[in-house]
């Protein structure tokens, strides 16, 4: 019964703390001081009520942190001033004191980054049910209720349900959910597959090796969680001085009725010592910082984030989509004898059938160099995982990989051979391109380099700042994007979970950021210091999961975070001196008795508006 009241209690307090209350409060009491001016009585004065709404609150949180959590925070010190005030009559010192720290209150929430729709939609991505083949017979069931070594069936342009082990069949695989690789993988017996990719080709039957509630996907929604866990909003820098602000408040207060015996000296002391610009000076910057930001294509989620990214010495990049386009695009096309039309001709008319990003590629490429129609007639077959055949009356043409060549007893001359050597060097995609029994070319395809991250690694590393590069691309291809672009480390072929690790073992000696835009970037920009999302190319989790989210592509952005949080937190330490300052010249009037308790509470103001004005200045500086 007990704790029920108490539930209910805490739940009524928080609704009487949040914004639109603070809002009501304040409407009494700028309606209580025009009264007051025009020295109209109401029987109930709009102050006491803006007390009832801000004040309470306050009290009751004090004593909360206070008794359940043995905490001192500067809300005590708040709660003594409030209360100290009411004690002599002066209610419009207590009320303008609770209003001012309520406001602060809320400024600071609406920095606070959200995650349980990030977590929902990775649970979203489990695909629920599953196809199980028992004794020759399929049976769609629940997919929890699948179990080790239990036989599942996959059929093209289904999701997997479990993680397992390909025993029939071939096909192609997109696992950019899991390890946000730029091509699809060909997959066939005895081959991984994960839970929530993608099956594009081919039916196959896989062996369960991980129950649904362990699986890949399952094992990011855990590592999601545990980081949230572990990420605190920004603490508010009087709540880390709060104990001994009461002590000095209380020893002055004190000394000032033993020397001067006067109760309203005692009280304004209380009083001025109230820390509301204190309380506004972080989050009057932080919000002006982050509408910086919003004008220069960055969503800052986190106050606590912008406050880390001036100490972030290390940055972790995704690879696909993040540095590059994530986009598949030609870049070479090899021509046996010379004629590099009829090499992208052949094969454009032999895919324009085929679902596969390769050839979907290479048929936007056509198109854009060419205007002329491709031929409709002729048969078309593909054989998964290898390649495909395309027949007319003149002649066959095969598209594939190297194996589909040779297992056609396709003729490939010398030229060819070193060309696709030097090409697979380049961490490229090659299709080869036969026609009749001889190839006569090769087409390579990438996903090419944003213009702008040569140029940014660049002045990241001239702010002091280490690179590194973690993609589930495989190895050659990190190396040459790294290269090409001058990150200084490469971690290649991980899954999420060995993304996270890597971005621990940076942590140990540095203040990491993490840049990606996948599903399987969202645990590592979780576990970072710092999380930031690509917006526009990232996928909707890795931006709820990040504390920042760059709006357009602009990888510069990222040194321009890092001048704007050395700003914004130049701009907080500057705004607690100006409090501080208030606070002491306010403190020694009142001990002087110049002013009062209500004088003493106008001071507040002063202090806030400075503070707000300060922060103001950081919306319109010029960051370069």
């Amino acid at each position: 019964m007990l704790k029920k009241f108490y539930e209910q209690v805490n739940l009524f307090f928080n609704i009487m703390y949040a914004q639109n209350m603070t809002i009501v409060s304040g409407i009494f009491l700028a309606i209580g001081i025009i009264l007051e001016f025009m020295d109209i009585n109401f029987i109930v004065n709009p102050i006491w009520l803006t007390i009832f709404i801000s004040g309470t609150p306050i009290i009751f949180f004090a004593l909360k942190y206070l008794i359940l959590y043995r905490q001192i925070t500067a809300l005590v010190l708040i709660s003594i001033g409030i209360i100290s005030a009411l004690a002599i009559g002066e209610t419009f010192a207590a009320a303008e004191v609770a209003w001012i720290m309520a406001l602060g209150g809320i400024l600071e929430d609406r920095t606070v980054s959200r995650t349980k729709h990030s977590i929902q939609n990775l649970i979203n991505l489990v695909p629920t049910m599953a196809r199980l083949i028992s004794q020759n017979q399929e049976k769609m069931v629940q997919a929890e209720q699948v179990k080790l070594n239990d036989i599942i069936r996959i059929l093209p342009g289904e999701q997997i349900p479990v993680d397992g082990e390909i025993i029939a069949g071939s096909t192609t695989v997109n696992q950019a959910v899991l390890t946000g690789e730029s091509l699809p993988l060909d997959k066939g017996i005895g081959d991984e597959v994960y839970c929530g990719t993608l099956n594009m080709h081919g039916s196959v039957d896989i062996r369960c090796t991980n129950e649904s509630k362990n699986s890949s996907i399952q094992k990011m929604v855990r590592l999601v969680e545990e980081a949230s866990a572990n990420n605190s909003p920004i603490q508010r820098i009087i709540d880390r001085w709060a104990v001994r602000l009461i002590l000095i408040a209380l020893t002055i207060a004190v000394l000032t009725y033993i020397f001067t015996g006067d109760l309203i000296r005692t009280v304004t002391v209380l009083v001025v010592f109230c820390p509301c610009a204190m309380a506004l000076a972080t989050p009057t910057s932080i919000m002006a910082a982050i509408g910086q930001a919003s004008k220069n294509g960055v969503l800052i989620k986190s106050g606590h984030a912008l406050e880390i990214m001036g100490k972030v010495n290390a940055i972790a990049f995704d690879k696909t989509g993040t540095l590059t386009t994530g986009k598949l695009a030609v870049t070479d096309i090899i021509a046996e004898n010379g004629n590099e039309k009829e090499v992208l001709f052949l094969c454009a008319e032999a895919e324009q059938r085929s679902e596969h990003p390769l050839a979907k590629a290479v048929l936007q490429y056509y198109k854009k160099e060419y205007q002329e129609p491709l031929p409709q007639e002729g048969t078309f077959a593909m054989e998964a995982g290898l390649g495909i055949v395309y027949t007319n009356n003149n002649h066959t043409v095969r598209c594939g990989k190297l194996q589909y060549m040779q297992q056609n007893a396709i003729e490939i001359s010398e030229q060819l051979k070193a060309q696709e050597e030097l090409l697979r060097k380049q961490g490229k995609a090659l299709i080869f391109v036969a026609k009749d029994k001889q190839c006569i070319g090769i087409i390579g395809l990438a996903d090419t380099i944003r213009d702008t991250a040569k140029e940014s690694i660049q002045a990241l590393h001239d702010l002091g700042i280490t690179t590194t590069l973690l993609t589930g691309d495989n190895k050659i291809t990190a190396e040459f994007f790294a290269n090409k672009i001058g990150i200084d480390s490469i971690y290649a072929e991980l899954l999420p979970e060995e993304k996270v690790e890597n971005v621990q073992k940076l942590q140990k000696e540095n203040t990491v950021c993490m840049i990606g835009d996948g599903i399987n970037d969202a645990p590592a920009l979780k576990f970072a210091d710092v999380g930031v999302a690509m917006g526009q190319a990232g996928s909707d989790i890795s931006i709820e999961a990040a504390d920042i989210a760059l709006i357009g592509e602009d990888l510069g952005k990222i040194a321009y975070l890092k001048k704007l949080s050395n700003a914004t937190v130049f701009s907080i330490k500057l705004n607690i001196t100006i409090a501080f300052a208030i606070n002491f010249i306010a403190m020694l009037l009142g001990i002087m008795g110049i002013i009062g308790p209500v004088i003493g509470a106008l001071t507040h103001n002063a202090g806030s508006i400075l503070v707000i004005l300060n922060a103001a200045r950081l919306y319109e500086k010029k960051i370069q």
